[in-house]
């Protein structure tokens, strides 16, 4: 079992690393939300403004996107959080509501990351020593 993850999380996508007994494990989720959010439904009228029925319908989607990371972290004992956005310090405070936030290790801010350069950035920290 890979007890330890490194997740690089924006609002559009999460990589995350998973490192531990066996080989480095990597695995990706997508938020499925875009820019210019549209949602159909209610009209404005009915509970507020427009602007702030789409920023809930927004949070709503990005809540259930951070409960689908966080469904693929599970049995992880430490997590290393680190993205360019908003999204690392959501996703610390849900960890946090769900009972999971003593396991944070870290909260980095980074620029956009290859695939490789984030492999490489959670081996480093969870590996110190020689590359593997």
């Amino acid at each position: 079992m890979n007890s330890q993850v490194g997740i690089w999380i924006d609002h559009k996508e999460a990589y995350l690393v998973f490192v531990g007994e066996g080989a480095p494990e990597t695995q990706h989720a997508e938020s499925g939300v875009g820019h210019h959010v549209r949602f159909s439904g209610h009209h404005a009228s009915q509970d507020g403004s427009a602007d702030d029925q789409r920023d809930r319908q927004f949070a709503a989607h990005l809540d259930k996107y951070y409960d689908d990371v966080i469904a693929h972290m599970q049995g992880a004992k430490s997590i290393l959080i680190f993205g360019p956005g908003e999204a690392k310090g959501e996703l610390k405070k849900r960890l946090a509501a769900k009972g999971l936030g003593d396991r944070i290790v870290g909260v980095e801010t980074v620029d956009k990351m290859t695939d490789h350069q984030i492999a490489a950035k959670v081996r480093t920290h969870f590996l110190p020593g020689p590359p593997i």
